[in-house]
């Protein structure tokens, strides 16, 4: 489906218990291809720092269901400098879009000291936009969250099955690469987040394997969890 020039996705999300993940990541894992950028059976880290407005817009949107919303956040993989990027993922009712631009780690360090004009003459449209919301709409970066995702992907619909470990929350700094950041993880050990992305059609074969209607399906917000463990820490 396409919005205003962008291409949205399905989303579902459910929380799986330690047996359900156990038992489908086996079935899944022998049909479908790990990700290319696992770096081991179990996946690879993804560490995220989310930004929002003065009034806490994309927090309260999603908590309000507001139909429409978007949120902004950079995001490293395996707490690797090599590879920074900014990322909008955009929420249409039941569909998703993610758009990503390349930052470099000055961009970055740039934009944490609240030096923003660093993006000020970029071309790229989502620069421009993020540049917008640092510089008049009040946006500041209020949240790290951090995880470990296990990703599987089939061609045929574009299909990506995620399952998402050890959810975290930094509670001390925004900055994602500080080596001393204290991470707290709000979610029972046992507990992952399975996602299953898709475009136009998810295959029959993929539904009959995860069988998704198995589940309980949730507006599971990694961002909101995390930004009400720094609630319970900052009042």
């Amino acid at each position: 489906m396409a919005i205003a020039n962008k291409r949205f996705r399905h989303e579902m999300k459910y929380y799986l218990n330690v047996f359900d993940y156990l038992a489908l990541r086996q079935k899944v894992s022998s049909i479908l291809s790990l990700d290319k950028n696992s770096i081991s059976p179990n996946g690879y880290g993804i560490r995220s720092l989310y930004f929002d407005g003065i009034h806490n817009h994309s927090l309260y949107d999603k908590n309000n269901g507001v139909f429409n919303r978007e949120k902004y956040r950079i995001r490293i993989y395996n707490e690797s400098k090599e590879k920074i990027s900014l990322e909008r993922k955009s929420k249409y009712g039941d569909f998703i879009c993610k758009e990503s631009a390349p930052l470099s780690l000055r961009e970055y360090e740039a934009i944490l000291a609240g030096e923003v004009d660093v993006l000020a003459n970029k071309d790229n449209a989502l620069l421009k936009d993020f540049y917008m919301a640092l510089k008049y709409r009040g946006f500041r970066a209020n949240a790290i969250v951090d995880y470990i995702r296990e990703a599987y992907v089939y061609e045929p619909g574009n299909v990506r099955i995620t399952f998402d470990k050890r959810l975290a929350a930094g509670v001390n700094t925004v900055d994602l690469f500080d080596p001393n950041i204290i991470l707290e993880e709000p979610l029972h050990p046992e507990q992952t987040i399975l996602e299953v992305k898709f475009d136009h059609f998810l295959p029959d074969n993929i539904r009959q394997l995860v069988q998704p209607e198995r589940f309980v399906r949730s507006a599971i917000s990694k961002y909101v969890i995390c930004r009400e463990v720094n609630f319970l820490h900052f009042k």
